[in-house]
């Protein structure tokens, strides 16, 4: 089981967390809103959930599946009322997503067990990044960060000052230095120093999108040759605001590197939150974390339940 029944507890402890972050998104506004008026159980109810679906980014895929499903189980009279298919569309929301809601392990074998952090500018990789090291850090790993994106000076600054907050070694080269050497400095380090987990930074913009792509499947190659299996994860943070645009982002990424987890940033506050079901439908990649708050803790193992309560009351008027 893997611990997996000691996650059980805080899992539901933190839901109220969520709910509260969570409460300014479109689409738990847009859901919420229809629930809240005791609806009809009729055609024009599923007309305004796949509204607020689309509304919320879940894209034409996922949402034409979710009020499809619906609407074949309304006319063969499956539900008595209206808490009847809002108990159905939470089940099925959360179907969607239990799939992809994998948490991240870290494999103890693998010394280190190297994490590549992708993304386009502006997601808040690099701020992700410090949440994680602090993460790893408090779960009692010994860490270190490399700083990759040498495309901007503030990003390696940026890095260098979560590694000073949290106690955790940053090796760096500096603006414009060669990316693909400083990934092969860091884990030559962390190999000699016998750390447990390396996270590095990578670039999210050089001139030309092609030259980005290009610049990362170097860098896969090049930790390849200190250790094949490297790198272990390669995680993608994704800004939960950018609606459908992140499923083109995500396509080039993982052309381009062979994406195996994700981590949706920005879902607190003016995030549509949708993008989260598109996402699951169209790729099953693993959505490692969720960050629903500027606070380190706000990085959170994401939980399909969790969200989806968020988002949906669990009765009329609930």
């Amino acid at each position: 089981m893997d611990g997996s029944g000691s996650q059980a507890a805080p899992a539901a402890e933190g839901r109220r967390g969520w709910r509260e972050r969570l409460r300014g998104s479109a689409l738990t506004r847009g859901l919420g809103g229809l629930f809240s008026r005791n609806p009809k159980l009729d055609d024009d109810l599923l007309d305004e959930i796949e509204s607020a679906l689309l509304t919320a980014d879940v894209g034409v895929t996922a949402t034409t599946q979710l009020v499809e499903d619906l609407r074949k189980r309304m006319k063969a009279r499956e539900f008595a009322d209206a808490n009847a298919l809002l108990a159905a569309l939470r089940a099925d929301l959360v179907a969607m997503l239990r799939p992809i809601a994998i948490p991240l392990r870290v494999d103890a074998g693998a010394k280190p067990f190297v994490i590549l952090t992708v993304g386009v500018n502006g997601v808040g990789k690099t701020t992700t990044i410090g949440k994680l090291a602090r993460r790893f850090k408090d779960e009692g790993h010994a860490l270190m960060l490399a700083a990759g994106d040498t495309f901007r000076a503030a990003a390696v600054a940026q890095l260098q000052a979560w590694g000073e907050r949290n106690g955790v070694a940053v090796i760096a080269q500096g603006q414009d230095a060669d990316p693909a050497s400083v990934a092969f400095d860091a884990l030559q380090a962390a190999k000699s120093r016998g750390t447990g987990v390396l996270i590095a930074d990578t670039a999210g913009r050089l001139h030309t999108q092609q030259g980005l792509m290009a610049e990362l499947g170097k860098i896969r190659r090049v930790l390849g040759k200190l250790d094949p299996s490297a790198p272990h994860e390669v995680l993608m943070v994704i800004d939960g605001t950018t609606g459908q645009n992140a499923l083109s982002q995500l396509r080039q990424f993982n052309a381009a590197v062979k994406v195996t987890g994700l981590v949706v940033t920005k879902l607190d506050g003016t995030a549509k939150g949708g993008v989260v079901f598109a996402l699951a439908r169209e790729f099953g990649i693993p959505i490692r974390f969720a960050g629903i708050g500027e606070r380190p803790e706000d990085l959170r193992v994401f939980d399909a339940e969790a969200f989806v309560d968020a988002l949906l009351p669990e009765r009329l008027g609930g």
